[in-house]
């Protein structure tokens, strides 16, 4: 989970800071603290965690909870730099590493919802 939560942190203090992204995410307050919460629990649970998301959400259902927001190619692209970055940053081993942005890539681009 600490592995999780630090990738995640990394992840949306880009992401903060990037008008691109922004622009996808509600302006509320409490919005990038939660995307941070949930993001956290999807990841961990995804990878064989504890089914926490699950409990507190339900189904992922990313396609759709991701519908309402414009998804393209540079929101996508915006989104994998700042996970690869993150990774990066953590350093995992290189197979963890692959693996993770494989998983990303295939991720982001089911996100995309516009061209």
């Amino acid at each position: 989970m600490a592995f999780f939560e630090s990738l995640v942190s990394r992840f949306y203090d880009g992401v903060a800071e990037d008008p691109v992204l922004r622009a996808v995410y509600p302006e509320t307050d409490d919005h990038l603290p939660l995307a941070r919460h949930r993001l956290t629990l999807f990841l961990a649970q995804y990878w064989g965690g504890p089914r926490t998301y699950d409990l507190e959400r339900g189904h992922p259902r990313l396609r759709m909870r991701h519908a309402p927001f414009a998804i393209g190619p540079l929101e996508r692209d915006a989104w994998l730099g700042h996970m690869r970055t993150a990774i990066a940053e953590l350093a995992p081993s290189a197979v963890i590493a692959t693996r993770l942005e494989a998983y990303f890539e295939m991720a982001a681009e089911a996100m995309r919802n516009r061209d």
